[in-house]
This record gives structure tokens, sequence and C-alpha cells, in this order.
């Protein structure tokens, strides 16, 4: 009887501590960007470093992007905000702190061996 007392206590406070829920303020802005790419841009592009190819063959793979000579987190930033012609279709608008997280995660990708399939 006292065994399962002792049980069924431990089962209680167990139940009854607070749960903390992942933040996504804990996230790094890289991880936010990469969650972000995987949901919003992958059907498109390839997403990762060692992707060569797009889903949609018009759609150039993120290390293309972020491969080419002279990008920078400002340049890539700013024609994410400004100048990237998203298709009517999508309806896909990207605030201030995803672009930042985009163009983080996409950064990451950045490679000095990076040769372009052709």
């Amino acid at each position: 009887m006292k065994h399962s007392l002792l049980i069924c206590a431990a089962l209680l406070l167990v139940a009854c501590e607070e749960q903390r829920p992942i933040r996504s303020s804990a996230l790094t802005p890289q991880s936010r960007g990469h969650a972000l790419a995987q949901a919003s841009c992958a059907a498109c592009h390839a997403i990762e470093l060692n992707s060569t190819s797009s889903p949609n063959p018009q759609a150039p793979p993120f290390p293309a992007i972020v491969n080419q000579e002279g990008l920078t987190a400002e340049t890539l930033s700013s024609w994410l905000t400004d100048a990237h012609n998203y298709p009517d279709e999508m309806d896909f608008k990207l605030d201030t702190r995803k672009v930042d997280d985009l163009v983080a995660y996409m950064l990451t990708l950045s490679d000095p061996d990076y040769r372009p399939q052709g």
C-alpha cells in the first residue's frame, strides 16, 4: 500500500510540474530561418547545402543564390524584402524578422568551394 501511495505521489508531482514550451525566441535566427524555408520555400527551391536541383526548375537552389559573387546579407535581405517577384498565387509576404531569419539561414549555405551545376 505504501509503495502504491509513493508511486501515485510521484506521478502527481510530475503531472503538476510546470511544463515549459519551447519558445520561438529561444531558437536561433538560423533555425527559425531553416524552419521557414522548409515550410514556405522548399516546395519550389532546394534549400539544403547539398541540394543541386529545385522541385521547380525555374526556382534556383538556395546554395546557388547565396554563393553568387558579391552577395551580402544586405543585398539578400533587400532582394527578399523589395525585389523578389513572388507569384500572385502564393500570396506570400515576409515581415522584417522573417527576412532576417531567412537570410541568417541562407548564409549558412555559403561555401567557398561551391560550384554551380551546369
